[in-house]
């Protein structure tokens, strides 16, 4: 399976340079502003982001915050030229950020950190998907706890007729019936 990365950077030269870097082993869909990234995002079921975090109209925490309710199960990657240290411990103590990594980058180490950050994606996944599935059968147990209960106050209501057709008919009940 291929994953689809989505690489923004407002200066074409580090997209076009990131791009390349994984173009062949992903899906690559690229974006020049958080609005674009944004936008992309409606069309476009992707598994990792990777921002730069410095950039015109929106930062690249300020994209990741708004992609929150449109890809919750994405990872997301910032790269940061600049030490905003305050901005990167708030984002990645509040799960927005899975790492960061700071510009200029080492291509061998950041193919590495979208490895694991892509095993963090398909564990998020798989996450969501036992999640989904836990309340899937609390709904039917729940289901099949008032069906119990209901029978149980049929019972309690009339427990004599309630025996007696439970009861297996007797030999001698079967043998007028057969006449």
């Amino acid at each position: 399976m291929k994953y689809k990365i989505m690489i923004v950077d407002d200066e074409p030269v580090n997209l076009r340079t990131l791009e390349r870097v994984f173009r062949q082993d992903y899906q690559v869909v690229t974006a020049q502003s958080g609005a674009e990234a944004l936008a992309l995002l409606e069309q476009h079921e992707v598994a990792l982001l990777i921002s730069d975090q410095r950039m015109p109209e929106m930062t690249g925490i300020e994209l990741m915050k708004n992609t929150v309710t449109l890809r919750p199960q994405m990872v997301k990657l910032l790269l940061t030229g600049y030490t905003d240290v305050s901005a990167l411990i708030e984002a990645i103590n509040c799960g927005l950020v899975y790492r960061y990594m700071t510009k200029p980058w080492n291509n061998d180490d950041l193919r590495l950190t979208v490895t694991r950050a892509l095993e963090h994606y398909e564990m998020m996944k798989s996450k969501h998907r036992l999640g989904m599935e836990n309340q899937r059968l609390r709904a039917l147990l729940d289901e099949v706890g008032e069906l119990v209960t209901g029978g149980m106050a049929q019972v309690t209501a009339s427990p004599q007729k309630a025996i007696t057709e439970s009861d297996p008919p007797q030999a001698e009940e079967v043998y007028e019936l057969l006449g």
